[in-house]
């Protein structure tokens, strides 16, 4: 979700029209995500709405088995320059500008409407609490992205023994046995942001590995995601484990989900890296790369209020499955292009764009761009 630079010349060659110097195969990445997390929102509260169903349904476990998992591990990787050269107050103040000041801005939308129009609030207590849990936990993916780059940049600065840190952190967040509000979450996906910060600072052994024995590792790796996710079940998701370790069932269901989520990560990045490579000249690719990718933010930002707001549609009994298949389509495609169109409207409105949408002014970019040519 983080903004990010391309190295090398080859990544820019083939890069479409407007992606500038960013690397467009990783915003391609990051736009399939996307569009996975609200796949996987609208199974949730569309498809199987009022009932448990969608905890195993096979397209919902597909999902869910790699794409926060990996969304985080792309994160830690886009955020390595930030993290490694920028002062740590810099560096914090303009990850919080970037992630934390839009959140608010979505959070107190969500907040407004519902006190207002769907459920009045009866007292400031009521309603300033109804406010702290939007903040809390209808964005936790951020809260968990905003964290994690707090903890890797506090620790590199301990230099030299910073990546044994890192990783002993790592291990220690994923175990402490602490379960209140969004923590576990965190556990969960703190682990592959530190991952994705480490393959950024080994490139070149990245491209030591001959595509033989990367051929024999994925395939292995597939193997593996597909063995776990038959075992995967309702209790191998984060947000029902909570990641805690009790006894030896809860053991082999926290290892599941980790191994699960590591093993389908990787082969789902290799095989969206292979797809830009092959279509990045196509339009699909480029809608995917430049308008879903460079937005996720926006996007997540988005259907997360939508999504929060259709708590209070009632289905009933005539919304069959066809109807709510049909519901959710135009509702998917209502979230994108809602979200285009703000990113259009307040992408010259000064600084209201570092407030809605994460991104300083299109001024601002244009004037940076210049100076950096």
């Amino acid at each position: 979700m983080l903004d990010h630079i391309t190295i090398g010349a080859k990544a820019r060659d083939s890069r479409p029209a407007g992606t500038n110097n960013r690397d467009p195969s990783f915003d391609f990445a990051k736009g399939i995500l996307i569009t996975l997390v609200i796949i996987g929102h609208l199974l949730q509260y569309c498809i199987y709405r009022g009932t448990d169903a969608f905890w195993l349904s096979p397209y919902f476990k597909s999902i869910y088995i790699f794409h926060m998992p990996l969304f985080m591990a792309i994160s830690g990787y886009l955020s390595s320059a930030a993290i490694l050269r920028k002062p740590f107050i810099q560096g914090v103040r303009n990850r919080a500008t970037q992630l934390l000041l839009p959140m608010l801005f979505w959070c107190a939308l969500i907040w407004t409407l519902k006190s207002t129009v769907m459920v009045p609030t009866k007292s400031l207590t009521g309603g300033l609490l109804d406010l702290l849990n939007e903040v809390i936990g209808t964005y936790w993916f951020i809260w968990a992205a905003f964290t994690s780059f707090v903890l890797v940049k506090f620790f590199t600065t301990f230099n030299r023994l910073s990546m044994w840190i890192i990783s002993a952190s790592a291990i220690a967040v994923a175990i402490a046995p602490i379960t209140s509000s969004i923590i576990p979450s965190l556990r969960y996906t703190y682990p592959f942001y530190c991952l994705g910060f480490f393959f950024a600072q080994s490139k070149g052994w990245q491209e030591s590995i001959s595509w033989t024995h990367k051929s024999i590792f994925l395939f292995l790796l597939s193997i593996a995601a597909f063995i776990c996710l038959l075992w995967w079940d309702k209790q191998t998701y984060a947000f029902n484990n909570l990641v805690l370790i009790n006894d030896e069932r809860s053991a082999k269901q926290v290892l599941l989900m980790f191994a699960g989520s590591a093993a389908a990560s990787a082969v789902a990045m290799q095989f969206m890296l292979q797809c830009w490579r092959i279509g990045y000249s196509t339009r699909i690719a480029h809608f995917v790369a430049v308008e879903l990718g460079q937005s996720t933010l926006l996007l997540y930002l988005v259907q997360g209020a939508v999504f929060r707001l259709t708590d209070f549609i009632q289905f009933g009994e005539v919304w069959n499955l066809t109807t709510r298949i049909v519901f959710a389509s135009v509702l998917g495609v209502a979230i994108v292009v809602t979200a285009m169109a703000i990113r259009k409207f307040v992408g010259d409105l000064g600084y209201v764009s570092q407030i809605v949408v994460g991104a300083p002014p299109r001024s601002s970019l244009l004037k940076s761009q210049s100076v950096i040519n």
